[in-house]
């Protein structure tokens, strides 16, 4: 790799680390241009009227008697428009006075005054001449007016011809993006959502060669919406179907419709449509498409005439509307296809629909892989091992937890990523960073072991739960501690007992407090809620209650954000059965829990103990302080001490290194 030549010119003396970087170049808009034009303009006009000051006086008898006195230096007769223009002499200013001006007008009828008056006047030592042009005198006075009509037609109508960009009257354009050669994607780029891409391989398909699919008749999706939750990778699909299919790629978010004029975003449309058209085969990318293809009602929107819905039915219009032969696919994306108004679903219009779900454990390792390409990865970084402490992340959660790994590996000053720094930064990404340097009370930090070893306990003993991996009673973001389980798998569905066994293991906190410490604190809230929501799935959604049975009470989903809970359409008396049937699932899994504490409070003790001595523990530790095991490793201090003498040891380099 060769290095720039700028960065490799040494810089001036006393002005160190500048070097030879040019400093960016600044673009002044044309509003500005418009208000410095103004000011000259206005500078000019007042300047103008100051160095031609005139005074006007009558010819009789102001004007002859200054023609006697000698007052007068010069004169022009404007015969056309019946005035003389005047200059007063020094004599004439100095019988003025100093306020005066030099100079003066006369108004006068020419048919008065004998042919040869200026003949008289120049015998008289005055200069005298007659003009019966006055143009010039017009165009300098109408110079500044023509200068600014010429100035706003070159630099507003002629960009708003050209379509340039952040004019006034441009709105009405769309301001889409378009995806460059040099930003291709592909489907390499892409993992963790392999079925999606099979199912867009048919538009990529019949981008390439359209006349496979009109030689049988058949007609291509005219639109496909991706529909999945945040940071599935549903931009970035789009993006490698228009770079496999080798098409122009116009992306616009659903929001930059929409402005504060009426009919903009019908008008926007129109033009992202109209350009499209022209480059087609093509592909339009709406990212965020609910900001404007909300349901249309009374109950959605604010009225018949509403932006939102004029901007949707331009739209539908383009999209299935009398001219439907062009090579346009409209790729759309949205987490909330439940608020989506039904014609825009319909077919013919967006009659694909691809689900773009959060990763497997097969695809996060894919993902994970992508994103270290450019990482300097260490040799104990397991890929397989961190997928599975990762269940229901995102793609976009994996790429930050690689990036924060990086970070975390360079400010230790590493040479590559170790697993504890991606262990470190997935904690970090999903939880918060850890506080270490936190002051905690006593009584508080032993309150927290046993409650962390409450949890601890309960999961690495009940077959049903997600195994252990690690405990820590570090605070780490709003909690004071933490218990991370290990999924072996990804659960497609929920059993009772795995639900029964999550419960168990929510309430393994509270009661570790109750028993252990005399009294329970707050720190159970997170848990409580856990385990009230999982309670309330089972009676609600998924039918495991023991006196309701298989019904579904959970209501209308897209109306959940306006009622929650229980369906508006049970009865009361059902309503008291579905809060009878939550308490009992829910006191039901408090119980069996207090019963497997309270009949290993030695292990217990053991855990709190081991906790409040090393402060993190993993599952292996755990399982060697429940099997009776003396657990021997280096606890905080230790590893500190140790830290510090190598620094020491590193500092005096004459000494001999300590063994």
């Amino acid at each position: 790799m060769t290095d720039n030549p700028d960065q490799n010119q040494e810089s001036p003396k006393g002005f160190k680390g500048l070097g030879r970087k040019k400093l960016p170049k600044y673009r002044r808009s044309p509003f500005g241009w418009l208000v410095i034009f103004l000011i000259l303009i206005s500078a000019m006009m007042m300047l103008n009227k100051v160095t031609r000051r005139v005074d006007k006086i009558s010819f009789v008898p102001d004007f002859m008697d200054y023609v006697d006195a000698g007052h007068i230096e010069s004169l022009e007769f404007q015969v056309s428009r019946g005035r003389i223009a005047g200059k007063f002499n020094e004599s004439g200013m100095a019988a003025r006075g100093e306020d005066a001006a030099v100079r003066f007008q006369v108004n006068y009828d020419p048919e008065l005054l004998p042919k040869d008056y200026i003949e008289q006047l120049r015998a008289k030592g005055i200069t005298a001449n007659s003009s019966r042009d006055n143009w010039g005198p017009i165009l300098w006075n109408l110079l500044p007016i023509v200068l600014l009509v010429a100035f706003v037609y070159f630099i507003f109508v002629r960009n708003m011809r050209a379509g340039g960009g952040g004019m006034l009257m441009n709105f009405g354009r769309s301001r889409h993006k378009v995806q460059s050669r040099e930003q291709k994607f592909t489907f390499e780029d892409v993992a963790g959502i392999d079925e999606a891409k099979e199912e867009v391989g048919e538009t990529i398909e019949f981008l390439k060669n359209p006349k496979k699919f009109k030689k049988i008749g058949g007609r291509i999706p005219r639109g496909v919406l991706l529909v999945g939750p945040p940071g599935c990778g549903k931009t970035l699909l789009a993006k490698a179907i228009a770079g496999e299919s080798d098409v122009p790629f116009f992306s616009i978010s659903g929001s930059d419709f929409v402005e504060m004029f009426v009919g903009v975003g019908a008008s926007r449309v129109r033009d992202l449509f109209k350009q499209a058209k022209e480059n087609s085969p093509c592909i339009i990318f709406l990212d965020e498409i609910d900001a404007i293809g909300r349901k249309r009602g009374p109950g959605f929107v604010s009225g018949g005439h509403d932006e939102r819905e004029q901007t949707l039915n331009a739209i539908l219009v383009e999209m299935d509307g009398f001219d439907t032969n062009d090579q346009v696919i409209v790729i759309a994306a949205t987490n909330r296809k439940d608020i989506l108004d039904h014609a825009l679903t319909r077919p013919g219009r967006f009659d694909r629909q691809v689900v773009v779900p959060l990763p497997d454990l097969k695809g996060r390792v894919e993902i994970l892989k992508i994103h270290s390409r450019n990482i300097q990865m260490g040799p104990d970084a397991e890929f397989e091992r961190l997928a599975r402490g990762t269940p229901m992340f995102s793609g976009a959660e994996l790429e930050a937890l690689i990036n924060e790994a990086a970070i975390s590996a360079s400010m230790a000053n590493k040479d590559h990523v170790e697993m504890a720094d991606l262990e470190e930064a997935r904690d970090k990404v999903r939880w918060g960073r850890a506080k270490k340097n936190r002051v905690i009370d006593e009584q508080d930090n032993k309150i927290t072991a046993y409650h962390e070893a409450g949890h601890a306990f309960v999961q690495s003993t009940l077959e049903d739960a997600d195994p252990l991996h690690k405990v820590s009673i570090i605070p780490r973001g709003p909690m004071g501690g933490a218990t991370f389980a290990l999924p072996e798998k990804d659960r497609m569905f929920y059993t009772k007992r795995y639900c029964m066994a999550q419960m168990q293991v929510c309430f393994g906190g509270r009661i570790a407090e109750q028993i252990f410490c005399d009294d329970i604190s707050s720190g159970a809230q997170a848990d409580i809620k856990q385990a009230t929501g999982i309670a309330k799935e089972m009676v609600l959604t998924w039918g495991m209650g023991e006196e309701l049975g298989p019904i579904d009470y959970g209501g209308n989903t897209s109306m959940e954000m306006y009622y929650p809970g229980p369906s508006r359409e049970t009865s009361e008396k059902t309503a008291e059965l579905i809060d009878r049937e939550i308490k009992k699932l829910i006191d039901q899994a408090y119980t069996d829990a207090r019963h497997l504490i309270e009949a290993n409070k030695d292990k217990m003790e053991a855990i709190a103990k081991a906790l409040l001595k090393y402060e993190t523990l993993d599952a292996a530790d755990v399982e060697v302080i429940l099997s009776g095991r003396e657990l021997d490793k280096p606890t905080v201090s230790d590893l500190l001490a140790m830290e510090q003498a190598k620094n020491q040891t590193e500092q005096q380099p004459g000494q001999p290194e300590a063994k």
